[in-house]
């Protein structure tokens, strides 16, 4: 149960699992201009569903994990087969709420944290299919949504991929105010089929991915503590909503999102690890090639203003994406990313996972029902 809370730059510690060296990509970190903090180091906590990754956590399986599907060997780790069966994870949160750790900026502010509390208490509650929670924000959290939209979205014309902008302009977000879940996952529902869902904290990496299957990301509803509005030590609705809501409503984006979930559902530990760094190399670090030039499209990159910077220079490596590479690179999470992923389109992208998943060692196969929001089982190779 590992997560990251090495970065103050760049990133913000969202719900990638890291990899043994670096004990996985846990949250991605948010800070936009200061650079990296020397001397931060790993923190033994548990990891965020919030997100997204609401979070995951460096744990590939959940600590208390449901027993395996009957129909199945009991080698295969459980996995949701519907949307409704995303609600036996609520009760499996690792970390979230009020549990803030010593250098957190809200950590002795007692509002701040009873403010969280309630926020991650509501979150509980929610079921699959049932009206989206609302959170009165406070004219301070609005002012610090404000400070740091105003500071990213300033960047996003020259650093932003064409698909993010294009989605930039079409959802409904302003400056003014931070944005409902209950009105931005309508709108991704509407474009792709995609929802947000309430999350109190951090989950495992194994049950963060497998919710993507659903067409499910899990995002928190708190905002970063006032103090410092362009530093977050974990994913904030900032992360949610500008990194990653936009993207999911663009259908290529979404879709090849949703490969990865498929992907994950009763993988081995070793199979969800290298999803997971899949997922920390595209969905929060990717790079996309727009007319011979590299943009971002990763969620990590577009709520942090400093790594967006970064990614965008000569500094650090590029690579093409495969998922063959990226499944077994480690990386940092106390500085900038030294290498990148830079993907032709989203469509390529999609099938190169499928054709990964052929490879894992499971004695089935899934099949997604759109209609339904399911997935049925098969014997491997009979259909």
């Amino acid at each position: 149960q590992l997560t990251h809370r090495g970065r103050e730059t760049g990133d913000r510690e969202r719900g990638c699992p890291h990899p043994p060296t670096h004990q996985g990509p846990a949250m991605l970190l948010l800070s936009l201009l200061s650079p990296p903090a020397a001397g931060r180091t790993l923190q033994q906590a548990p990891l965020r569903a919030a997100a997204v990754l609401g979070g995951m956590r460096g744990l590939c399986s959940p600590p208390t994990a449901p027993k395996s599907h009957p129909d199945l060997p009991a080698s295969v780790p459980w996995f949701p087969r519907s949307e409704g069966d995303l609600d036996h994870l609520r009760q499996r949160i690792l970390e979230g709420g009020d549990q803030l750790q010593a250098d957190h900026p809200g950590f002795n502010d007692p509002e701040y944290r009873e403010r969280r509390r309630r926020i991650a208490e509501n979150a509980l509650k929610y079921t699959a299919g049932s009206p989206l929670p609302d959170v009165e924000y406070t004219p301070a959290e609005n002012q610090v949504w404000k400070i740091v939209y105003e500071k990213l979205v300033g960047m996003y014309p020259s650093h932003a991929s064409k698909q993010f902008l294009e989605q930039l302009r079409s959802i409904e977000l302003s400056a003014d105010r931070i944005p409902q879940l209950s009105e931005i996952s309508p709108q991704l529902e509407a474009k792709t089929g995609w929802k947000m869902r309430p999350v109190a904290g951090l989950l495992s990496a194994r049950d963060f991915i497998n919710a993507l299957a659903f067409r499910v990301f899990h995002s928190t509803q708190y905002i970063r503590h006032p103090s410092v509005p362009l530093y977050t030590p974990e994913p904030d609705l900032v992360h949610e909503f500008l990194g990653h809501a936009l993207m999911f409503a663009c259908p290529p984006f979404a879709a090849f999102s949703q490969e990865i979930g498929l992907a994950s559902l009763g993988a081995s530990d070793e199979d969800i690890l290298r999803l997971s760094r899949c997922y920390w190399f595209t969905v929060e670090f990717g790079l996309m090639l727009e007319d011979g030039k590299e943009k971002a499209y990763g969620a990590g990159l577009l709520s942090s203003f400093g790594e967006l910077e970064h990614a965008l220079s000569d500094k650090p490596e590029k690579r093409p994406f495969t998922p063959e590479s990226a499944g077994n690179q480690d990386y940092p999470i106390t500085t900038y990313q030294p290498i990148y992923y830079v993907a032709e389109s989203f469509e390529r992208m999609a099938t190169q996972v499928r054709q990964f998943a052929a490879t894992f060692n499971r004695p089935f196969e899934v099949e997604y029902v759109a209609s339904s929001n399911t997935v049925n089982v098969h014997p491997k190779n009979v259909k």
